[in-house]
């Protein structure tokens, strides 16, 4: 007998509400049951995991789709945070950004991202790779529980 799907909460950090709407529309494509919620910048994304002001109301998030070039607060100095903050640093992160560009990754891996991918500029490879994502975060990975 088949489990039933397990739902997991998404945050997806990402400035351009292109690819924004994109990764939506791929990750409701995939028909995995993900709640996903989107904030525009890494000052926002900072707010919402500390639950600070509007989204204080917001569970966290079982996972974090991150764009590293951003405005205000960029996806590095999110990370970083992150890493600094000890109930935050156990969500996991995918940094999915358009650098491929060696310092970013590294960079990105030494602030405790969980993967760099570099976004496709194909759409059908873009859907291929956020379905793969998903996939991945929802059917094989055992996430950390929640604690709040």
């Amino acid at each position: 007998m088949s489990q039933p799907e397990k739902t997991i909460d998404i945050l997806l950090v990402e400035d351009s509400e292109s690819d924004a709407e994109l990764t939506l529309l791929a990750l409701k494509k995939g028909k995995l049951q993900n709640t996903v919620n989107h904030v525009k910048d890494g000052e926002e994304a900072l707010r919402y995991l500390r639950r600070e002001g509007e989204f204080e109301d917001v569970l966290r998030p079982d996972l974090i789709l991150l764009d590293l070039n951003m405005p205000r607060v960029d996806g590095r100095e999110v990370l970083r945070q992150i890493g600094d903050d000890e109930s935050l640093k156990v969500i996991p992160v995918v940094v999915l950004t358009t650098s491929s560009h060696d310092k970013d990754i590294l960079e990105s891996y030494g602030l405790a991202a969980n993967s760099y991918i570099v976004k496709p500029v194909d759409l059908n490879s873009f859907f291929d790779i956020v379905k793969q994502i998903s996939n991945f975060w929802v059917k094989v990975v055992a996430l950390p529980p929640k604690l709040d």
